[in-house]
Parts: structure tokens; C-alpha cells; sequence
């Protein structure tokens, strides 16, 4: 979605550029961005434990953060972005040596992998197909995630209002698109756990209303949105129509 404010990165080691959220990506050290950013490390957490003494590609890495989490358990790490200023960050602060960051556009990679980690960015691309086809060619398995649409617009819309989303996808669309590419697709669905949980039955009571009454709004969420943790979001493969995001992970 457009920002009407600019937040940038805050406390970045040494020599490592921050960066502005564009509503484009999300970033660590932000403390207004830290659902988004937890929302997606936890994704990222859940590969990890996937690809330990592998060779990955993480395709559109942004930032970097993921891509780093990647390295903890894989054997090999190339990152690719076509941005340069999330490429010089990402390099300047995550180097190490077995991670590795390219400057890129994802349709162009062609290395062979073991895996390719292609998250929250299929919904940005023209033409998916051929884009599929060449992840098919390079990794006997992708990850790949898109958010719900039926969660993400607003009731009955076609799409959300995030201006780079060229496509959103319902459950099923998103079978269709994956499937004819490769042999077996499992889904699964991100949603909200721990505290975000227990916040989601607070605003099903009235909450909205009782923190707006009582004036407290911005004390309360400048709390409780740096309080966010990747545990407080679950994947499953149950009530995937609900689900906030959906993680594929497709075998050629």
C-alpha cells in the first residue's frame, strides 16, 4: 500500500546504508513495519528448517534478512534483487561465505539449485508462466508464496490496493497457476498465532471501539507492533481459505 509517512531503518551496523520502506518490500528495524516483517520471517524460518546442506536461490531477497536465515542452515546462498540500493545494503550487512548477492532480475537467473525460494513477489510478475517454466529447469523444488487475496482485498474486490500487485490469487487460482509446472504442489497457509491470535479475538469483541474510546490507539499499537514475534504466526495446510498467506512448495 502507498505511505503517506517515510520510515527508514534505524541503528545499522557501520558502513551499511539504510533503507526507506516503500511499501514495496519489507525491512528489519523498522518499528511501525514489524508485523510485516515477522510475517515473513517466519516463512522464511519454516524454509530454513527445509534446505539445511543445500544450495538455494532466494529470488527477489530484498533486504537480505531472509536470505541470511537461509545461510544459517543451507550449504549455499545466492541472493538476487534488482535493486541496487537493497543490493548494496544487503551485501554491505549480511555477506558471509556461503551467502552470496547478486544484482538482478529474477526472470534472468538460470544457476542450477537444489531449491529456489521465491517469496511474496509472484504477484508483482507480467508473465508467471515463463517464469515458472525457468524455476522448473534450475531446482527440483521452489517455495513460493503470494498472499490470500480473499484476505488481503477488501470483500468481494478483484484486488487489494497495493499498486505493484499486478495479480492476486484465491486458493484455487493459485493451484492452477503452479500446477501445470510441476509434478506435486503442497500448500499451506500462514496465520496469526500467540498474541496477534488473542488480538484478532479482542477485535471480534469490540476492541477497535474501546481503544478509540478511551484515546489510548497510538500508545497501544507503538507497543504492541514491535512486540511481534515470528511465533505469534503458525503454517498448516488446514483452513487454507483463511489463511493470510499461502506457501507452496512445489516438486518438478
Amino acid at each position: 500500500m502507498p505511505l503517506t509517512d517515510t520510515y527508514t531503518q534505524s541503528d545499522q551496523p557501520e558502513g551499511v546504508p539504510p533503507l526507506d520502506l516503500t511499501g514495496e518490500r519489507t525491512l528489519p528495524d523498522v518499528p511501525e513495519e514489524n508485523y510485516w516483517y515477522r510475517r515473513h520471517l517466519a516463512v522464511y524460518e519454516w524454509i530454513a528448517q527445509r534446505v539445511g546442506g543445500l544450495a538455494v536461490a532466494d529470488l527477489a531477497c530484498g533486504e537480505g534478512y531472509g536470505s541470511a536465515v537461509l545461510a544459517d542452515r543451507a550449504a549455499e546462498v545466492i541472493a538476487v534483487d534488482a535493486n541496487p540500493e537493497a543490493f548494496e545494503h544487503a551485501r554491505a550487512r549480511y555477506g558471509s561465505a556461503n551467502l552470496t548477492f547478486r544484482r538482478g532480475l529474477v526472470e534472468s537467473f538460470e544457476d542450477e539449485r537444489d531449491a529456489i525460494v521465491f517469496l511474496q513477489t509472484i504477484e508483482h510478475i507480467q508473465d508467471p508462466d515463463s517464469l515458472l517454466e525457468g524455476f522448473a529447469r534450475s531446482a527440483p523444488v521452489a517455495y513460493i508464496s503470494t498472499p490470500n487475496l480473499l484476505t488481503l482485498a477488501p470483500e468481494g474486490a478483484e484486488k487489494s490496493d497495493n499498486p505493484w500487485h499486478i495479480r492476486e490469487y484465491r486458493l484455487e487460482e493459485y493451484r492452477a497457476l503452479l500446477e501445470p509446472h510441476y509434478s506435486r504442489v503442497e500448500i499451506f497457509g500462514l496465520a496469526h498465532a500467540g498474541k496477534l491470535k488473542w488480538h484478532e479475538l479482542a477485535l471480534s469483541l469490540g476492541w477497535d471501539r474501546i481503544h478509540a474510546g478511551l484515546g489510548i490507539t497510538g500508545p497501544f499499537y507503538d507497543r504492541f507492533t514491535p512486540s511481534i514475534a515470528a511465533t505469534d504466526f503458525r503454517l498448516s495446510n488446514h483452513d487454507l481459505e483463511s489463511a493470510l498467506d499461502f506457501i507452496a512448495v512445489c516438486h518438478v
